[in-house]
């Protein structure tokens, strides 16, 4: 073996090295919680990342606090995640529509980098829809035969509370599976997801929604 080869070797080496440390790293920055983690406070948002594309818009007229709960305004189209990726979980998520109803979500497994809409898959919170998947910037799991639609109805008839009563959404992430429950009724399970960690978010997409209560448990305690 000559020199040049030596060298390739030694730099392939190298960079298979760094790859895998990558991973590594990744790996153990995801978090899977051994006891209930409040994401939401009430008191401030240092837990959580506000993205909007508009640079000239204010994110605290977009995102804010009222009552000790997360308020969205609804416009612009925007969301916000956590700063810390999760696996493995169940999510409580408590909303209610403060006015009209319209359009929301929750996003499932977020990847980097943020942008309108970022890789994740998506529990559906537009009113009398929620329950519903959508997969979103290339995401992909076994029970949608409908590519092109992007989406997997609930099971069930529209579970939801009347507007302006309070909703709970409850969310398994276990691997790669997950089971959505729209006030104690299993709306949808989706298998073989393409992504089964990241980051969680909620979608600023048009209409005022308001959130109580957000937290994850383990799945052993579920």
């Amino acid at each position: 073996m000559n020199q040049k080869f030596i060298w390739i070797f030694l730099i392939l080496i190298f960079l298979i090295s760094c790859t895998q440390k990558q991973e590594n790293n990744n790996i153990q920055n995801v978090i899977v919680p051994d006891k209930r983690i409040e994401l939401w406070n009430g008191q401030d948002f240092k837990a959580w990342i506000k993205f909007i594309p508009d640079k000239n818009v204010n994110p605290d007229s977009v995102w804010f606090i009222s009552d000790e709960n997360l308020y969205c305004a609804g416009n612009p189209i925007c969301y916000i995640r956590t700063n810390s990726k999760y696996k493995n979980y169940k999510l409580t998520v408590v909303w209610r529509w403060p006015e009209e109803p319209g359009n929301s979500g929750v996003l499932l497994h977020i990847e980097e980098p943020d942008t309108v809409w970022p890789k994740c898959i998506e529990a559906q919170l537009m009113h009398e829809n929620a329950g519903d998947f959508y997969v979103i910037n290339g995401t992909d799991f076994d029970e949608l035969i409908d590519k092109p639609s992007r989406r997997l109805a609930k099971k069930e008839s529209n579970s939801e509370n009347k507007p302006g009563e309070w909703n709970t959404y409850e969310i398994y992430c276990q691997e790669n599976t997950i089971t959505l429950f729209v006030n104690n009724v299993l709306q949808n399970k989706a298998t073989n997801c393409s992504v089964k960690s990241g980051q969680i978010g909620f979608q600023s997409e048009g209409k005022p929604i308001e959130f109580k209560e957000i937290f994850i448990e383990p799945l052993k305690l579920s």
